[in-house]
């Protein structure tokens, strides 16, 4: 297993940052793969894959790089620059442009685990990577962004809210459930691979949710940025694994019950906004009702307020749910 190695103070000062270009090489990861998570997933491909393919079969160059930058264990690293807080997707692109081409076919070997294909000795390999992240994002990862992003910040909000209640090791163990843990004596676990440990004390260590439900990495910038890329929670990527109990829906009507389903982690109205679909007067009207029935609760946290179920709410929620066989 691959493990880095950091101390109270890396942990302390770690924090979550939402990156598009990261969410962007997910979706990319998710085209070659061609294989959907759940029902969401799969209407997106249908609407994207194919044109994806045309676009590779045009270009077999291109398509060479992206399956040699995949790799079966490795990524080329030039393909997943470290985010940087508040990056917007142009400069992370820029970055991937600027990499010096004989460091891209290093990259691409290792990843490879042996030698570079005649096709890829060449020296427009960064900029073909930058112009293929780009077209992905223009056309199938900008025109969903904002929905995306929202439900982005709600694994964050929800996140955060689970270091409160069970501390740190309770969010590193749940980011890639079987692939991260914690390991004790300053040991973080951050894949299955046989690689050599990293001492990462002192670096800034970033932890970035994406929306694609199988797909995460790490990446780094050596001494100074490490960063662990994880799918976001499945109950806020996958619609349809968001059922709400039959019997929480009768009693207060599907789309509140929908509403107070998810407030077993910590949201904000923006993030129920985009996480329901519902309008934001819609969700506002709904919270003020559960609030009043003493289900949900709301704390102030910078410039929102998260919302989260009451044990009332807890207790609403957990005996409408059907009993299961037996």
């Amino acid at each position: 297993m691959g493990w880095w190695e950091l101390n109270a103070d890396t942990l302390a000062r770690s924090r979550f940052v939402i990156s598009p270009l990261a969410e962007t090489f997910a979706r990319l990861k998710l085209l070659h793969a061609g294989e959907a998570a759940h029902p969401g997933e799969r209407e997106w491909l249908r609407a994207h894959l194919p044109r994806y393919q045309a676009l590779l079969a045009a270009d077999p160059v291109t398509d060479r790089l992206v399956r040699a930058g995949l790799g079966r264990e490795w990524i080329a690293d030039f393909l997943t620059p470290t985010p940087r807080d508040g990056e917007e997707f142009a400069a992370e692109v820029a970055r991937v442009r600027s990499v010096a081409p004989d460091l891209a076919r290093a990259h691409l070997r290792t990843a490879l685990a042996g030698p570079l294909p005649a096709v890829l000795d060449r020296e427009d390999l960064p900029e073909r990577a930058a112009a293929l992240l780009d077209r992905v994002w223009r056309e199938s990862v900008r025109p969903y962004w904002q929905r995306q992003r929202r439900v982005l910040e709600a694994d964050v909000a929800a996140r955060t809210a689970q270091a409160g209640r069970g501390g740190w090791v309770s969010v590193l163990d749940s980011l890639r459930p079987g692939r991260t843990r914690w390991l004790g004596q300053n040991r973080l676990q951050i894949n299955l691979h046989a690689y050599p440990p990293r001492e990462i004390s002192g670096a800034e260590m970033l932890f970035v949710p994406v929306t694609p439900q199988r797909h995460g990495w790490v990446s780094w910038d050596d001494g100074e940025r490490y960063a662990l890329v994880y799918p976001c929670a499945g109950v806020l990527a996958d619609p349809g694994a968001r059922a709400v109990p039959a019997a929480l829906g009768a009693l207060l009507g599907p789309a509140r019950a929908g509403v107070l389903a998810l407030l077993g982690s910590p949201m904000t109205t923006s993030q129920l906004t985009a996480v329901t679909g519902q309008g934001l007067g819609s969700v506002g009207r709904h919270l003020k009702v559960l609030r009043e029935a003493g289900l949900v609760a709301g704390r102030r946290t910078g410039r929102s307020v998260l919302y989260g179920r009451t044990a009332a709410g807890d207790a609403v929620v957990t005996a409408a749910a059907p009993l299961g066989p037996g």
